[in-house]
C-alpha cells in the first residue's frame, strides 16, 4: 500500500511541530516503516490523519498517540486555546478549574491546559493530584469558576484518554457538562487557534489543596441521613482514582472503612486484572464478589476508574443492574426529601420505573436523551433535583439542601446505597427483598443492555439506517406496536439518533437503539414489565427467559 502524498506531509509537518519529544518519537518510527511499504503503517498514518478529533458535548476522547485524529499533547494544547478563546468571547479573563485522573498522560494533558489559559490571561486552578471526575464537577461549583476541565476517559479502554469541559456560573447548572450551542463555539474557537508554539504558555497557575477534597466530603456526607450504619462492605476501585476518596467518605459518613480488593485499589493505568475498566461488563466484578464471600460482606460497592459511576452486587446474588440501583435510591431519597417542588429524571434508555414511583409520590417526573449533560437540567427552573440516573450507572444525588454536583457521581450516590443497604439490614430485610415490593407496587420491570462493538464506525450509521428503512415487526414474540424516532426529535427533546421500538404483551415493554456517544459501539437496550400475580420469583423466572428470548430477536435485528 503507498502511503498519499498529502498524508506524508501533514504527518512530517505535525511532527515538526510536535512539543512531545514522544510522539514526535512515535510518528518517525510509524513515517519510516510507511517509507519502506509497510501497508500496516501506511494505513496507520492515514487514520490518524484523514480526519481529527471532533470536539462535542462530550469532549474530547479517543485513543493516544500522534496526530489528529488522536488524543495528545498538540490536540490538547489546541483544545485549551479554543476554551480560553470561548471565555474571552463570554466576558473576558475567567476562572478554570482542572482536573485529572490516573491515565497515560492525564497529568501532561491537564499542566499543558493550565499553561495555555495561563498564558491566555486567566485564572487557573490545579486539583492537587488525581481524583474522582465528581470532586471536579464540585469544585467548579464550590469555587465559583466560569469553566472546568477534566482529563479522563472514565472507563474506557487503557489506550484511551479524554476531555470534558463544565460550565461554571452561580445557578443550578453549574458545574454541569456542556451543551448545544456552547460545544459547537468551543469548537469553532479550537479550528481558529495556532499550533502550539504560537500560544503564550504560563506559569502562574494556583495548586489547591487538601481542603478542595474536604469540602467535597463534607457536602457529600450530607447527603446521608440519619440512620443505621451496621454493614459490612467490599469495595473495588477497578484500578482508578476512587478507592481513597470512597474509605474516607465511608468513615465520614460514620460507617466502618470497606474492605479493599487490594490488587484493584491502587491507580493503575493500564488496568490489568479486567478486560474493560467498566462494572458493567462481564467478569468486572468477579474479584470483589469473592472477596465478598470470603469475609461474609453485606454489600459490594464499585466505581469505574474516574468515580463518577457506581456499580452495586450481593453476594450470592451478583450485581444489581443499573435500572434496579436507580429504582431503589429514588424511593429512599424521596422517603429523605419533602416539598412539592422536587424533579426527579432518567434517560430514554432506561427503565420506565421512575416515572411511576414519581407519580405514586406526587412529584415531578422527566425523562431527557441520554447523558448527564441533560439529565442535570431536568426540570423547570428553580425546581429543585432531588434525583436522576441513567441505566448506565450514573446517579445524580440532592437533598432539600440542594445537590453538591450537577453530574453523576459515584462517590455521592455510594454513601446513599450504603445507607439504604444498613436501613434494609437493620429492619431485617435485604435489597432483593426491596427489589420484590417494588414489583408488587408498580409491576415487575426487567431490562437487559446489547453493545455491538466495530471497527468501522460507518457500520453504525449503516445498520440505523437499515433499521429505518425495514424496522421489525417484532422482537422475539413480541410484536411492534409503535415506533418514536428520535432523529428529527420527540416528545420536545432535541434530535438525536435513536429509535424506541414500543411492543405489545404483558403491562408493556420497549426496546432502544442508538449508538455509542463515547464509543464505537450500537448499544440496544430493552425493558418488558409484567404484572406480579402471586409469587414475585416465579414472575421473574417467567420474566427473565421472556427477556432473553426478546434480547436474541434483538441481537439478530442489530447485527442484520
Amino acid at each position: 500500500m503507498t502511503t498519499d502524498p498529502d498524508t506524508l506531509a501533514r504527518a512530517r509537518a505535525w511532527r515538526d511541530a510536535d512539543p512531545d519529544p514522544a510522539t514526535r518519537e512515535e510518528l518517525s518510527a510509524l513515517l519510516e516503516r510507511a517509507a519502506n511499504g509497510e501497508a500496516e503503517a501506511a494505513a496507520d498514518l492515514e487514520d490518524r490523519f484523514s480526519g481529527r478529533l471532533e470536539f462535542g458535548t462530550a469532549g474530547l476522547r479517543g485513543a493516544l498517540g500522534a496526530g489528529p485524529n488522536r488524543m495528545n499533547r498538540v490536540v490538547v494544547m489546541r483544545a485549551a486555546a479554543g476554551i480560553a478563546a470561548w471565555l474571552h468571547g463570554r466576558g473576558g479573563a475567567g476562572h478554570v478549574v482542572i482536573g485529572y485522573d490516573a491515565r497515560h498522560r492525564s497529568a501532561d494533558f491537564a499542566r499543558d491546559s493550565a499553561a495555555v489559559l495561563t498564558g491566555a490571561g486567566h485564572r487557573v486552578s490545579l486539583m492537587p493530584g488525581p481524583l474522582p471526575t465528581p470532586v471536579l464537577a464540585f469544585a467548579v461549583r464550590d469555587l465559583g469558576a466560569d469553566a472546568g476541565i477534566m482529563v479522563t476517559a472514565s472507563h474506557n479502554p487503557p489506550q484511551d484518554n479524554g476531555y470534558k469541559v463544565y460550565v461554571g456560573g452561580d445557578g443550578d447548572d453549574a458545574g454541569s457538562q456542556i451543551v448545544a450551542p456552547v460545544d459547537a463555539e468551543i469548537s469553532a474557537a479550537i479550528d481558529a487557534a495556532g499550533p502550539p508554539s504560537d500560544l503564550p504558555l504560563g506559569t502562574g497557575w494556583a495548586l489547591l489543596g487538601r481542603e478542595a477534597v474536604d469540602r467535597y466530603l463534607r457536602a457529600v456526607t450530607a447527603l446521608v441521613p440519619p440512620g443505621p450504619r451496621e454493614l459490612t462492605v467490599v469495595y473495588t476501585a477497578m484500578h482508578g482514582v476512587g478507592g481513597a476518596v470512597l474509605v474516607e467518605a465511608m468513615e465520614w459518613a460514620g460507617f466502618a472503612a470497606p474492605e479493599t480488593v487490594a490488587s484493584q485499589f491502587d491507580p493503575d493505568p493500564d488496568f490489568p486484572t479486567v478486560a474493560f475498566p467498566n462494572p458493567e461488563e462481564p467478569g468486572a466484578l468477579d474479584l470483589a464478589l469473592a472477596a465478598a464471600e470470603g469475609v461474609g460482606a453485606d454489600l459490594v460497592i464499585a466505581n469505574d476508574p474516574d468515580a463518577d459511576r457506581l456499580a452495586l452486587a450481593l453476594p450470592g446474588h451478583g450485581p444489581l443492574t443499573g435500572n434496579e440501583v436507580g429504582g431503589l435510591l429514588a424511593e429512599y431519597v424521596l422517603d429523605h426529601t419533602t416539598g412539592d417542588d422536587r424533579v426527579v429524571a432518567t434517560s430514554i434508555v432506561s427503565s420506565s420505573l421512575l416515572g411511576k414511583i414519581a407519580a405514586d409520590r406526587g412529584v415531578h417526573y422527566e425523562e431527557t436523551l441520554t447523558g448527564f449533560k441533560w439529565l442535570a437540567r431536568a426540570g423547570a427552573p428553580g425546581s429543585r433535583r432531588v434525583f436522576s440516573y441513567e441505566e448506565a450507572l450514573g446517579y445524580c444525588l440532592g437533598g432539600d439542601g440542594g445537590r453538591p454536583v450537577a453530574d453523576k457521581d459515584g462517590i455521592g450516590a455510594a454513601l446513599v446505597a450504603a445507607a439504604l443497604a444498613a436501613a434494609a439490614a437493620a429492619a431485617g430485610r435485604t435489597l432483593p427483598d426491596l427489589l420484590d415490593d417494588q414489583a408488587r407496587r408498580y409491576g415487575l420491570h426487567l431490562s437487559e443492555q446489547l453493545s455491538v462493538r466495530v471497527s468501522d464506525l460507518s457500520l453504525i450509521g449503516a445498520a440505523m439506517r437499515r433499521l429505518r428503512a425495514e424496522p421489525p415487526a417484532a422482537f422475539g414474540p413480541l410484536k411492534v406496536a409503535g415506533i418514536d424516532d428520535f432523529a428529527a426529535g420527540h416528545a420536545g427533546l432535541p434530535p438525536t439518533d435513536a429509535l424506541r421500538f414500543r411492543l405489545e404483551g404483558g403491562a408493556g415493554g420497549r426496546v432502544t437503539l442508538r449508538p455509542s456517544g463515547t464509543e464505537p459501539k450500537l448499544k440496544a437496550y430493552a425493558e418488558i414489565v409484567m404484572d406480579v400475580e402471586g409469587d414475585v420469583a416465579a414472575t421473574r423466572a417467567r420474566g427473565t427467559a421472556l427477556l432473553a428470548e426478546l434480547m436474541a430477536s434483538v441481537a439478530l435485528a442489530v447485527e442484520g
